[in-house]
């Protein structure tokens, strides 16, 4: 067989590097026209919609500051409506590049469920801390009792309420837990009305009795005379005769009254003689024949 001549042997490699760099221009070119103006136009609705939802955001911000909408409540929902509406705008962005985006979302739709399922309770906790930021059953600074729990309420977190009690404990509680139980807030209204019950002794003077419970209510300027302290023989027990008082006072003198009249109402029966019995079991004998 004829040899080839050195000179083709030589020229081949470079004849062949030559069509395949041929080859990728040619491919490169054919992607640049059917993809050039999607990508283009890609980049201008990206840069487009993030500049729109930019807008959008504060407009949301501004609208929840002027409802006087709670500051961490607030500023979570601004962010979930930021990451809400750029998720929206990349999947459509990559749609319009041809990126396939089908099979994208159920990725994340698994993702989602799977970590929705492994962090319910936490998710829980944080669904109710959105709840009680919205609807604000109470707010900082309320006295309230709450999952057995009875406190001033320091700081409303998105999955917890701080609850700080009379003695001084911090106490954390889960913010589900709270939306799905009963609340009592004592701070919810300006006053507070203040029960009370006193005994005398069967052979005082009732009379003489309720004008000095009056007489203790009528000097106490934080008792509210509108309505008037209510004053009325309200039981005969066993072993006395028992006042119901009840008198309205503001919300933060609730707990000053009721210790206050308790002691001056034992000061004055005590000059007036008035007697404050205890239980008391009187045993007859007789004797037999």
């Amino acid at each position: 067989m004829e040899a080839i001549p050195e000179q083709i042997t030589d020229a081949i490699p470079e004849e062949l590097s030559v069509d395949r760099m041929q080859g990728y221009i040619d491919t490169a070119v054919e992607m640049a026209i059917e993809y050039g103006p999607k990508l283009v136009l890609a980049i201008l609705v990206l840069i487009i919609g993030l500049w729109i939802i930019k807008r959008v955001v504060n407009v949301i911000n501004k609208g929840l500051e002027a409802s006087n909408t709670d500051p961490t409540l607030a500023k979570f929902l601004g962010s979930l409506a930021s990451i809400i509406f750029k998720a929206l705008l990349f999947i459509s962005v990559a749609s319009m590049i041809g990126i396939e985006t089908t099979s994208f979302i159920a990725i994340l739709g698994a993702a989602g469920l799977a970590i929705g399922l492994a962090l319910q309770g936490s998710l829980g906790n944080f669904a109710g801390g959105v709840l009680i930021l919205l609807f604000r059953p109470y707010k900082v600074g309320d006295f309230v009792d709450a999952q057995g729990v009875a406190g001033t309420v320091a700081e409303i977190q998105i999955f917890n309420t701080v609850i700080k009690t009379p003695d001084n404990k911090v106490i954390i509680v889960p913010n589900g837990a709270i939306s799905n139980g009963i609340i009592t807030n004592f701070s919810a209204e300006e006053t507070r009305r203040v029960d009370f019950v006193f005994g005398i002794g069967y052979d005082d003077d009732i009379a003489k009795a309720k004008a000095n419970l009056q007489r203790i209510f009528a000097e106490d300027e934080r008792v509210h005379g509108d309505p008037e302290p209510f004053v009325v023989v309200g039981e005969l027990a066993d072993s006395s005769v028992n006042f119901t008082c009840r008198v309205w006072v503001n919300a933060a003198d609730y707990w000053g009254v009721y210790f206050d009249t308790m002691e001056k109402v034992k000061v004055v029966f005590d000059q007036e003689s008035i007697s404050i019995p205890y239980p008391q079991t009187d045993v007859h004998l007789h004797q037999a024949g």
